[in-house]
């Protein structure tokens, strides 16, 4: 821990080794967990320099904004940053499902005791 990111007044975002922090995507009206997202310094820029939310895919190994196929975009009414600024919330105004299976959030399911899954009705897709 470095106490000096604890207590500064700047933001001084601390990346993993892949360049990466992990984004928490809460809707800031209803304070629903939406999904969770990585981003790296250029996507934290973007996102600043235009208020919609950008993100690093791992898996495409390429920057991207929310929305840009799918009309679904993220406005960000505000970025937090945690205690040791390795992770960030960001509350969002979603323009449309915020999951690329058509639901509100990625958080739609629950895992069971028995390790089943059980479907919530609050996030019915569509």
């Amino acid at each position: 821990m470095d106490p000096s990111r604890d207590a500064t007044d700047r933001f001084l975002p601390r990346f993993d080794a892949a360049g990466l922090l992990t984004a928490i995507v809460v809707d800031a009206d209803r304070s629903t967990l939406l999904m969770v997202a990585h981003m790296n310094e250029e996507a934290i820029a973007r996102t600043r320099a235009t208020g919609q939310a950008h993100f690093w895919s791992r898996s495409r190994q390429a920057l991207w904004r929310k929305g840009e196929t799918s009309g679904n975009g993220l406005t960000v009414v505000e970025m937090r940053v945690d205690c040791d600024q390795d992770a960030l919330l960001l509350r969002v105004r979603p323009a449309g499902p915020a999951c690329h299976t058509g639901r509100r959030s990625c958080f739609y399911r629950r895992v069971e005791a028995d390790g089943g899954l059980t479907f919530l009705d609050d996030d019915a897709q569509g």
